[in-house]
């Protein structure tokens, strides 16, 4: 028999899941949830998950995996497989309403060895059902902490569950509003320049819409995404965050570009499998989001992209497709958010907005943004 969990951590599951169901999703009667998880450690929430999705009187589903599964499946995928793959993708996006994915950190290995081209053919099967999925069904995915994860962070286990469960349970509704004074200057932007530690990049934004992120999609959240007009990027980026991708981890990635393109891409690790990722299709050469860290509780990268694009002080820059709440025409079957840290002991830099300094250091510098330094000021 499931024993629930007990005293703070289990009144911080509880209230992750009754933002999942009451702020992300919107749960309401007669909608049908599913919920993947990919290890049986996720129990804890969810179990909060069903007993809010049943309060609601809304139906939950549970399909559980893991990846070392995961990765087997797709290096035995056939042509017949692929069919049957297809057919679920579909049905889901036909027959459930709502969508909560928890992952698992085990090892960011896990996927070194999954044949890329099977792996691109599962994809192309997929994408048609992906894209319905990601835009037009309610969608909430987050990474419950991991013994891994805390290694990553550099804490104890316990340092780390508390960490994490404190960045999940953000007062979401209190973040929404402080980002709308940085969503309406976006939305007025035209030219955005980003000046760092061999970092000096340009681009337009102008009539791209601008998306405020407070735990609609993601938990935990905190960003406000554009993307760039696709081909207004010129300069160079270097991100210094490790970023694990298709089984590999990424350190200290450069990217050039010229006219919208890479046409350079270089890392201190994996620069075989670097220029196989950004060989993947011609999308995957352009960027597809810009977005800027805001979430307070979160202010060091762990190697987790789900936490670290919510470094405050930080902002990423995603080769691949962009979404549909902020098209700029790039379509990919890569989306590979890399990250840059601006605070001052990880460099620091600048953000120009139509020339005029916005954010240094990773601590916004107008007036009407200084709130959203919280305590970096």
């Amino acid at each position: 028999m499931f024993k629930r969990e007990k005293g703070d951590n289990v009144d911080r599951l509880n209230g992750i899941a009754k933002t999942i169901v009451n702020h992300s999703l919107k749960i309401k009667e007669n909608d049908c949830v599913l919920i993947k998880t990919y290890s049986d450690k996720t129990m804890p929430l969810v179990v909060e998950l069903i007993d809010e999705i049943a309060s609601k009187n809304a139906c939950a589903f549970v399909k559980m995996t893991n990846e070392e599964i995961e990765a087997k499946l797709i290096n035995t995928t056939n042509d017949k497989r692929l069919l049957h793959i297809a057919n679920e993708a579909r049905y889901e996006v036909e027959n459930y309403d709502c969508f909560i994915s928890i992952f698992y950190n085990t090892n960011d290995y896990t996927n070194k060895n999954v044949n890329v081209e099977i792996k691109k053919k599962i994809d192309e099967v997929k994408k048609e059902y992906d894209d319905i999925r990601i835009n037009k069904k309610r969608w909430v995915l987050l990474n419950y902490p991991s013994h891994l994860d805390a290694y990553k962070a550099k804490m104890t286990n316990e340092e780390f569950l508390n960490y994490s469960l404190n960045a999940m349970n953000e007062d979401y509704a209190k973040m929404y509003n402080d980002m709308q004074p940085l969503v309406k200057l976006m939305e007025r932007t035209d030219k955005v320049r980003i000046i760092g530690p061999n970092t000096d990049i340009n681009f337009s934004i102008k009539d791209i819409p601008v998306v405020p992120c407070a735990g609609e999609c993601n938990i935990p959240d905190g960003e406000v995404f554009t993307a760039p007009v696709r081909e207004s990027v010129n300069g160079i980026i270097t991100y210094n965050t490790p970023s694990p991708y298709r089984g590999f981890v990424f350190n200290d990635i450069c990217l050039e570009f010229e006219n919208g393109k890479i046409i350079k891409a270089t890392a201190s690790n994996n620069q075989e499998m670097l220029d196989e990722i950004f060989n993947t299709d011609e999308g995957a050469r352009y960027i597809g989001e810009f977005s800027l860290g805001l979430n307070p509780k979160i202010t060091k990268p762990m190697g987790d992209i789900l936490f670290d694009e919510k470094i405050i002080g930080s902002l990423h820059f995603t080769p691949g497709k962009c979404y549909d709440d902020a098209p700029n025409g790039n379509v990919s079957n890569i989306h590979w958010d890399l990250v840059l840290i601006q605070k001052d002991e990880y460099g620091g830099g600048e953000i120009y907005f139509d020339d005029v300094l916005i954010r240094k250091d990773g601590v916004f510098v107008l007036e009407e943004l200084k709130h959203l330094n919280y305590d970096l000021s």
